[in-house]
């Protein structure tokens, strides 16, 4: 008897497998298929590499009932600091005590294991993983994907969740526009001597921006932060064959003496930087989520938290219509899903870019401007109360499992 579900999750990484887990708490039925070994992504060890949850991703993360093991592993982001080159004139978005923080650090390790750990005990989840998909079929009536190891599997509708380079965003034919920023960021975790104090610095620099994510203290009570360091993409390579300590120094440049002395806590990686926007997220019985459908740049922290936003909004408009009557790979609903994302998307997408630019212009006439412009967003409230608003990922038309 074929084992047919609701969805065909192609893709379990962090958005794939938080699709999975929504969509099973509201009674859909998936199949997730992933090439990656769920041992190796969550073997012991930190990487560097971490995400930004914002207020909104957090409320989703709790309405699925992933909070209480998330909880202990995160470090509330109580503030953040941007200035141009640790020059005069800096904004700092810290909100009112009473609004709580402005989201959460989290190593991605630890998110993965609360999302595989749910996903083993839930019954509406059939993981296949590590698997190769070796062909896909999408047609009036449903879709199947086919396994490397000859299995077949089927649902109602096909979901893309495979990052930047989508195989199957790429045979459905939907067109991207991308362009390279032609620089690489650095990831690695630091452990320094002075605290964090909970505050994220996003401190910019010509060659690019130098981010500071407050992770929470070691075991031994030991500082960390998580540096996502831009560099261009000429000297990415030389800059990743320094020594430990030649590459500590720089950092010790940038950071100007902020947490005082620094080690690493992991190794140095990269990974190159883009822009990704798919005007059309949807196909027949088709639709795409997280980086099959935009790619942004960090410098704000927004790519995974776009990614659930994703989620929570194809949730939702395939449960409303379930209710209805209507099937989860009908037309109109991924209609709707399209309209709902689109705007959002590229207002992000847009917007990441457009600061990317901004502080890339060199110069002391262009820094004088910059500094003049974010001077004056520190002294009106109603900016920085908007400001913070976005950083939360509470603006704009949001599905109810991202409301608090």
């Amino acid at each position: 008897m074929t084992d047919k579900r609701d969805l065909l999750i192609l893709g379990g990484g962090l958005v794939g497998m938080t699709l999975a887990l929504t969509a099973a708490r509201k009674g859909l039925s998936s199949h997730v298929v992933d090439r990656a070994d769920p041992a190796e992504l969550t073997a012991e060890g930190f990487d560097g590499r971490a995400s930004a949850i914002s207020t909104a991703s957090w409320n989703l993360f709790s309405n699925i009932g992933l909070a209480d093991r998330l909880a202990p592993h995160g470090c509330p982001i109580d503030s953040i600091a941007v200035t141009d080159a640790m020059r005069p004139g800096q904004i700092d978005f810290r909100p009112e005590p009473h609004e709580g923080s402005l989201g959460f650090m989290f190593a991605n390790r630890e998110l993965r294991l609360a999302l595989f750990e749910a996903a083993k005990e839930e019954p509406l989840i059939a993981w296949h993983a590590p698997k190769e998909v070796a062909g896909r079929e999408r047609g009036e009536f449903g879709v199947s994907a086919k396994l490397a190891s000859g299995e077949e599997l089927h649902a109602s509708l096909m979901v893309a969740a495979e990052g930047r380079r989508s195989p199957t965003r790429e045979e459905a034919g939907l067109p991207v526009a991308h362009w390279e920023y032609r620089h690489r960021a650095m990831i690695a975790g630091l452990t320094h001597e002075k605290p964090h104090d909970n505050v994220a610095w996003e401190i910019f620099y010509p060659a690019g921006p130098f981010a500071l994510l407050p992770m929470k203290d070691g075991p031994a009570g030991e500082h960390r932060s998580a540096l996502v360091w831009t560099v261009a993409e000429k000297d990415a390579a030389g800059i990743l064959a320094l020594s430990e300590r030649a590459f500590l120094a720089e950092v010790d440049k940038r950071m100007q003496g902020l947490f005082g002395k620094v080690s690493l806590n992991s190794r140095v990686s990269s990974y190159p930087l883009g822009f990704q926007h798919t005007a059309r997220i949807t196909a027949e019985r088709l639709a795409l989520v997280g980086d099959s459908a935009h790619g942004i740049h960090p410098i704000a922290g927004q790519g995974l938290n776009l990614g659930l936003r994703d989620v929570g909004a194809l949730v939702e408009v395939l449960v409303d219509g379930m209710r209805l009557g209507l099937d989860p790979g009908d037309a109109q609903l991924l209609t709707r899903y399209e309209r709902w994302r689109n705007l959002d998307t590229f207002t992000v997408a847009l917007a990441t870019d457009g600061l990317t630019r901004l502080f890339g212009i060199k110069g002391r006439t262009a820094s004088a401007i910059r500094r003049f412009g974010m001077a004056g967003v520190q002294r009106i409230p109603a900016l920085k109360s908007f400001f913070m608003d976005e950083a939360r990922g509470m603006s704009g038309d949001l599905p109810e499992l991202l409301r608090a």
